[in-house]
């Protein structure tokens, strides 16, 4: 959902979430200390900031987004909980709609949650918990599927409900009164604050409610409202006169306005950013700096003042399709293991500066994470220990559909794959497909469309569970969900049950590692790289920075030079 940051999670793209990686020291690819976290400067308020993304729309519908909490929907719409980004890198859980993270009781399975004084819609109207019940409870409707989902599975009913078009409420939540509600689940989970950081645990007011418009006009409760969007080319946001700063501590509302400039090419984007001309000193791109421009860059001190490096992020990787004929044989998928290039693949993505080759799912800095590697290998691989095992699996060769999104680094991504499982004796053809599409082949239907497909994930949360349940839970297999190899095994689906409700942090972690290994020896992704997200931004831009965790640029704390 890298994915890009729309969701973000495609290699090159949003994406999600993160893709998202956890906390890594980020480091600015100049090591000047204003180009990741350091010291920000004093926010100047005025000015319009663009912001250059390639994605064709954005998507404000709470119930449908898997937008970060840091970027995109974070301008319009508020949670009950936010990110705190500090200038030491490091990303905390802190109270935005409500007064606190929250407070357990029952031994961690009921969570109660205060709202603030001051908070209202952009109509003045006060927001009440009747209003944030009722935007997690649509986020169950099967018309507004797509959203990020673990409180699905977490919420007493969860599994049954389908939303409240039918007239229908999930017991699980309670209002008792306009400032209070109560969030029943159904095991102890300890990482809740962090649940209720994601955009369906934000308020919605059910009369202005019409499924078919919200994702363009949602009613505001940040501090920019959606003034004017142009179809596939630009949206624009204007101040929320009934915003309250005394109320809200992660957003600084530096710029007047705000310019979403749809369907740019990152090519064009990265050369307009780096030529710095005009409106685009008060931009920056959305979508992450090719590898080719990334080279540019390196050599033009100027623009290299303004690129923006990450630490190892999100964990670039090739999903293997475990239901597709003949890759239900884990042979077989242990072949494409030790046949992927790596190298090349990191070369593809823009070298050294692009990510540090993995190897495991969970990524660095995330409690629990063990670093192991279940198939060593050079990293340009091993085709002779591949051509064995295919040898050993009695592999007919056929023709396996690489799906990709159609961008040139995905083009060039899948092009290093191809290469590397070719010189094993596999038959590979790349079909690259438009956003939309791509995410309808891999994440819908019977995934009869795709053998294999790259992709990158950056965990929703700093925490295993953000890498794991999302990407190998049988529950995540279509309708939606990203478990792309449509992966299915019993024994990691309890392992998953078991670490989510462990409340004592060291045990979760442990039974996560257990995860991460039982999952890749059945290989049904191949590691790849660990990424690093690289941005550039005009010379007028200000408060730019990416936290550890997420590899993402903070578009609530951007500001311009007046």
């Amino acid at each position: 959902m890298t994915r890009n940051l729309a969701r973000r999670r495609t290699v090159g793209a949003v994406s999600a979430v993160a893709a998202l990686a956890l906390v890594l020291t980020a480091c600015g690819a100049n090591e000047q200390d204003d180009s990741t976290t350091g010291s920000p400067t004093a926010v100047q308020k005025g000015g319009t900031l663009h912001i250059l993304t390639s994605a064709p729309s954005v998507n404000w519908d709470p119930a449908t987004s898997q937008n970060l909490a840091i970027t995109t929907l974070g301008l319009v719409e508020r949670r009950l909980t936010a990110w705190q980004t500090n200038p030491d890198g490091s990303t905390e859980v802190v109270p935005d709609l409500a007064t606190d993270t929250g407070t357990a009781s029952d031994d961690g399975k009921t969570w109660t949650f205060t709202l603030k004084d001051g908070v209202t819609f952009e109509d003045g109207t006060p927001i009440t918990a009747q209003d944030v019940k009722y935007s997690v409870e649509r986020s169950f409707a099967p018309e507004l599927s797509g959203g990020l989902s673990y409180h699905k599975s977490l919420l007493v009913g969860g599994d049954d409900y389908t939303g409240p078009y039918d007239g229908k409420e999930l017991d699980s939540i309670e209002t008792p009164d306009e400032k209070t509600i109560v969030f029943h689940l159904d095991s102890a989970y300890g990482d809740w604050p962090w649940i209720v950081s994601m955009p369906a645990f934000g308020a919605v007011p059910e009369a202005k409610d019409d499924v078919s418009t919200y994702a363009t006009k949602p009613v505001a409760t940040g501090p920019y409202t959606v003034a004017e969007t142009k179809e596939g080319t630009s949206v624009t946001l204007e101040r929320n006169k009934s915003w309250d700063a005394a109320t809200d501590d992660v957003r600084t509302a530096g710029p007047d306005s705000i310019v979403f400039e749809l369907g740019q090419d990152e090519t064009v984007v990265a050369q307009r950013l780096i030529a710095d001309a005009g409106d685009d000193q008060d931009a920056f791109g959305a979508t992450f700096v090719p590898a080719a421009q990334l080279a540019q860059v390196q050599n033009d001190a100027a623009a290299k003042e303004r690129l923006v490096t990450s630490g190892p992020g999100a964990l670039a990787y090739l999903a293997i399709n475990t239901q597709a004929d003949g890759l239900d044989d884990a042979k077989v998928r242990e072949a494409i293991e030790y046949a992927v290039d790596k190298q090349a693949f990191l070369v593809a993505s823009g070298g050294a500066i692009a990510g540090d080759i993995a190897t495991t799912l969970i990524t660095p800095g995330i409690p629990g994470r063990e670093d192991f590697d279940l198939y060593p290998a050079d990293p340009s691989g091993d085709a002779d220990k591949a051509k064995g095992l295919l040898a050993d699996a009695g592999w007919k060769d056929r023709t396996l559909r690489l799906v990709v999104q159609d961008d040139p680094t995905s083009r060039a991504q899948a092009q290093a794959v191809q290469q590397g499982l070719e010189k094993a004796g596999l038959t590979v053809k790349i079909v690259p497909q438009a956003s939309e599409v791509w995410t309808q082949t891999v994440t819908q239907g019977d995934g009869s469309g795709y053998d294999l497909t790259l992709s990158s994930w950056q965990p929703d949360f700093p925490s295993a569970n953000g890498n794991i349940q999302p990407l190998f839970a049988t529950s995540q297999i279509g309708n939606g969900g990203y478990n792309l190899s449509r992966y299915s095994n019993e024994d990691v689906d309890a392992l998953i049950e078991q670490a989510t409700a462990e409340t004592d942090a060291d045990a979760a972690a442990g039974i996560w590692a257990q995860a991460d290994k039982a999952i890749l020896e059945d290989a049904p992704v191949v590691p790849l790289i660990y990424t690093k997200n690289s941005f550039l931004h005009g010379s007028k831009v200000q408060n730019f920075e990416i936290p550890d965790f997420p590899a993402y640029p903070n578009y609530l704390k951007v500001s311009l030079a007046q």
